[in-house]
């Protein structure tokens, strides 16, 4: 049965309800956008070789288990999501003290993060014929990383739904970032293969200094009214309790149906992420292919967010949501019969499903500021509810490398086995699991009543 779309909002502290907000600073300008945009290349440009690159790295070069390995991910991504909602709660407050509190504390995470990525890549020479101490190494530096990559993605998500503005000037907003988003992993998938890991961490380092200058320059949002204050009261010392904030977002309805919907549809995209490589190596053969593979895949995703944006100004963001998913599915069942030496082939799949990715990126974000704004959250509890996004979104790739590495190990799969009945194992993990679990998501999509926001 479809929920009605329209639910009343969930106060906090006595807050009165909220207008949604119309913009803020913003006013559509290119140069606006690339400049808020800009931290989300930096972003996306470590994100591959954490999520992606650093499995595969761990099992090749020394040799750690797919089983151990899938664990010690599951456990530090799992550790890493958990804190999330608590990271979404600090940010609201660094925007309520001012947007140079919220610029201090990227500045600060961003640094952590810079220094976590090369001790992960670089272990110490002495840890690396030491698996135990390599894997405490391993740990103790992905959490590092990981919360500080929280913080920054946080603190830069709920900056962007702060301005605030209709459906079309969302997904304006969300398409710079993750278009320049997905512009950093394009060359992310390219500059480790061809320029080595270290350049790759010295890029890095370069694009987050000039991504925070950017974002220091960019439209700043608005502030909202005190949500404790009345006309003629005096300011309180303190916003809405922690635990209020924190909790808010899954007391709002809207926010629990688009959350069931990201849940599902973002395991079914983080499993083949996590086994893209092992299946360019082992089923297709085609090692010397990665790069033109990745970089056909995220160039797609790229370049389809003006077409998405179209889908959207037509047909509405849920919508436009769903022809992304159905577009991922038919990819996906059409990859699985593919083998080995069929290169074009699956740099067609790469194309199709990166269209597809760009409707994960742009459109769901989107919805989610517009959810926002709905219950009356407007530019008071962004960061607690991009918290719980977040949160969703780790623990779907933690599901993804805790689920689909052991059960590849379970059968016998291992990188650089080229067993038939191994392979078929991998096969139906990375081309028929996501189809079923994007084909659920689009079920739980077109019976949530989120089609009803077209207008809003």
């Amino acid at each position: 049965m479809n929920l009605p779309d329209t639910l009343g909002p969930v106060p906090i502290a006595g807050a009165p309800a909220a207008t949604p907000p119309q913009g803020g600073a913003w006013r559509g300008g290119w140069l606006q956008g690339l400049r808020y945009g800009a931290l989300g290349l930096p972003l996306a440009f470590v994100a591959l070789p954490l999520y992606v690159v650093l499995p595969n790295h761990y099992a090749s070069e020394f040799g750690i288990p797919l089983a151990t390995l899938g664990a010690l991910l599951l456990g530090a991504r799992l550790l890493d999501a958990g804190v999330d909602p608590f990271i979404g709660g600090w940010a609201d407050s660094w925007f309520r003290r001012g947007t140079g509190r919220a610029m201090a504390a990227a500045v600060l995470a961003a640094g952590l993060l810079a220094l976590g990525f090369r001790g992960l890549f670089f272990p110490p020479s002495a840890l690396r014929a030491d698996p135990t101490g390599l894997l405490l190494w391993c740990g103790v530096l992905l959490a590092l990383t990981y919360l500080s990559y929280s913080v920054l993605s946080v603190l830069h998500q709920a900056w962007g739904a702060r301005l605030g503005g209709d459906q079309a000037q969302r997904a304006r907003i969300v398409s710079w970032r993750e278009g320049l988003a997905l512009v950093g992993v394009l060359v992310a998938s390219v500059l480790p293969s061809v320029a080595g890991l270290g350049w790759t961490g010295v890029v890095f380092t370069l694009a987050l200094v000039l991504g925070l200058w950017a974002l220091s320059q960019a439209p700043r949002p608005v502030s909202a009214p005190h949500p404790d204050v009345q006309p003629g009261q005096a300011l309180p010392a303190s916003g809405p309790t922690a635990a209020a904030s924190i909790w808010a977002p899954l007391a709002t309805r809207g926010f629990r149906r688009l959350l069931a919907v990201y849940l599902v549809n973002g395991v079914a995209s983080a499993v083949p992420a996590t086994l893209v490589l092992f299946f360019i190596r082992d089923r297709l053969q085609a090692d010397s292919f990665e790069p033109l593979f990745l970089a056909s895949y995220f160039a797609a995703g790229a370049l389809s967010m003006p077409l998405w944006l179209r889908c959207v100004s037509r047909f509405g963001l849920p919508r436009a949501w769903l022809l992304g998913m159905a577009l991922a599915v038919l990819t996906f069942a059409w990859a699985a019969t593919l083998g080995a030496g069929d290169v074009m082939p699956f740099v067609v799949v790469c194309l199709a499903s990166g269209v597809a990715l760009g409707a994960d990126l742009a459109i769901p974000p989107a919805l989610l500021a517009g959810t926002i704004q709905r219950a009356g959250h407007g530019q008071r509890l962004e960061g607690a509810y991009f918290g719980w996004w977040n949160f969703a979104t780790k623990l779907n790739l933690a599901l993804a490398a805790g689920i689909a590495l052991p059960l590849l190990a379970q059968f016998g799969y291992t990188p650089g086995v080229r067993d038939g009945q191994a392979l078929q194992a991998l096969t139906v993990a990375y081309c028929l699991l996501p189809c079923l679990l994007k084909t659920g998501a689009a079920v739980l999509l077109w019976q949530s009543g989120l089609l009803k926001e077209n207008n809003t």
